[in-house]
């Protein structure tokens, strides 16, 4: 009986602003929240919420599993414009027969930035996941499945099982991808996708041109029972299901009688990727290069391919260090948001087939590949303008406890003050004297004020702090009454 896992990526990126050449130093809003929603909602409302029901039905009643891989970002715009997909996405979980899979939480090319970047991507990740669903991935696919010996070291110290990365024949050579085998220097192993058997859902299922169509679910299945490796892996893009491929051209027919097809007459039986981890490994693959399942090269050319796409990663990634050096979660947050791997695949310059799929993608956002890159460096530069701006300026909570040092000591010498000219008249001092006994001492602390402000020293060492507290005495002391007022007084 052939095994067969069926898997699949729900991803979304944060798309960003127009942001022009004169918007830069102004700070606007980097990220087009009205973009995002109408997106969003859109394909929630003809991918998402009708194929995770479908998924669902075909779990509880055929021996249908899935597998599916969900970025950090794709989840956060989930839960606030269509919270009825996480809804349905535990409704699949809780079947049993759905598995999680590890990712870098914003869908980046982080691995390439540094290796602690991508540890914090993927461990935010992990808890993302154990927070809504109440499991720890034992599988993980890295970006767009690229791969290469490095990726798969990195993922075993992060406790993964397996990898999941294409079936190309640049790492496979005559071998065929159905087969379990070990990753090299690792004990994983990896899952490579059948990208051919993947594409004829994903790319071809309506296309009139290509001699398989129409692809029916009779015919697919047929396809997988004739297999002669022990399994297959099928990789898609969730979306294609009502959105890629509209419900017009029979998508949604296909997947609900394609479980069935192909489980009839103990033909094929669906697995969860964990199930298919094995001990016996038939050889080791070798990558020292990067692969992908993006593009016909099946490389990191979708995404680092050009002049551009290199300047605008090696701009993001100077930023990394200047960025953590503030300690601002939102300023951190947003550079995240910045390294998703579509604001670089934008800007691809590819001809032929793979432009109009980079095409799709780019969609009506820009005018082509040089408007996508123009537009996400001025941000750039506007975000490291900000880095600056952030890292010039003390940090709100040191200078808060600066100024609470400065206000105890003046109050101190207030109420001495105040004491001492109350026991030398027969009288109470009147409230007026008071007042104006006080309006010195609160001159004294606007004047400490930018004293704090301007002492970058102050900020982040509080020994400096005694300095301007010991300025701050004096300038009280200048205000105090003398002998000769006291015995005028008197």
């Amino acid at each position: 009986m052939h095994k067969a896992a069926f898997c699949a990526i729900l991803h979304q990126p944060w798309r960003i602003s127009k942001y022009t050449f004169f918007d830069i130093g102004h700070h606007k809003k980097y990220f087009d929240d009205g973009l995002n929603r109408r997106l969003f909602e859109r394909i929630a409302r003809k991918s998402y919420i009708p194929t995770l029901k479908m998924m669902k039905d075909l779990c509880e009643d055929t021996e249908f599993k899935v597998n599916l891989s969900m970025t950090g970002t794709f989840l956060e715009q989930a839960e606030k414009y269509r919270p009825a997909v996480l809804k349905v996405l535990k409704e699949l979980h809780g079947t049993g027969k759905m598995e999680v899979l590890g990712e870098t939480y914003y869908h980046s090319l982080a691995f390439l930035t540094s290796e602690s970047e991508f540890k914090e991507q993927v461990k935010k990740h992990k808890e993302a996941v154990k927070k809504l669903f109440n499991v720890k991935p034992a599988i993980f696919r890295n970006t767009e499945s690229f791969y290469n010996d490095d990726v798969a070291a990195a993922a075993e110290k992060l406790k993964f099982k397996g990898v999941v990365t294409e079936g190309s024949e640049k790492i496979l050579g005559w071998r065929n991808p159905g087969y379990p085998y070990r990753a090299n220097g690792t004990n994983l192993q990896l899952f490579m996708r059948n990208y051919k058997l993947s594409d004829d859902i994903a790319f071809r299922f309506s296309s009139r041109d290509w001699d398989g169509y129409p692809l029916t679910a009779d015919k697919y299945a047929s396809w997988l029972r004739g297999m002669q490796n022990p399994f297959t892996i099928l990789f898609i893009d969730f979306e294609t299901f009502g959105e890629h491929q509209w419900e017009d051209t029979g998508i949604f027919d296909f997947l609900w009688h394609l479980p069935r097809e192909a489980s009839s007459n103990n033909g094929v039986m669906w697995q969860n990727l964990s199930e298919l981890l094995s001990k016996n490994k038939v050889g080791t693959i070798h990558s020292p290069n990067f692969i992908s399942w993006a593009d016909m090269d099946r490389d990191l050319s979708a995404w680092l391919g050009n002049e551009m796409q290199n300047s605008a990663f090696n701009f993001l990634k100077e930023l990394e260090g200047p960025v953590k050096a503030t300690r601002d979660t939102k300023l951190i947050e947003t550079w995240r948001k910045l390294t998703t791997s579509d604001h670089l695949y934008y800007m691809s310059t590819k001809m032929a087939g793979d432009e109009e799929v980079h095409s799709y993608f780019r969609g009506d956002a820009y005018e082509g590949p040089y408007d996508a890159f123009t537009n996400f460096m001025n941000i750039l530069q506007d975000l490291r303008a900000l880095i600056w701006e952030r890292l010039k300026k003390p940090s709100k909570k040191s200078e808060k406890k600066v100024m609470k040092k400065i206000k105890t000591v003046i109050k101190k010498i207030k109420k001495k003050t105040v004491k001492k000219t109350t026991k030398i008249g027969k009288k109470k001092t009147k409230p007026r004297q008071v007042i104006k006994k006080k309006k010195p001492v609160k001159a004294s602390i606007k004047k400490s004020k930018p004293v704090v402000k301007k002492t970058k020293s102050v900020v982040k060492k509080a020994k400096k702090s005694k300095a301007v507290v010991k300025k701050t005495k004096k300038l009280v002391k200048k205000k105090k009454p003398t002998k000769k007022t006291r015995k005028k007084k008197a």
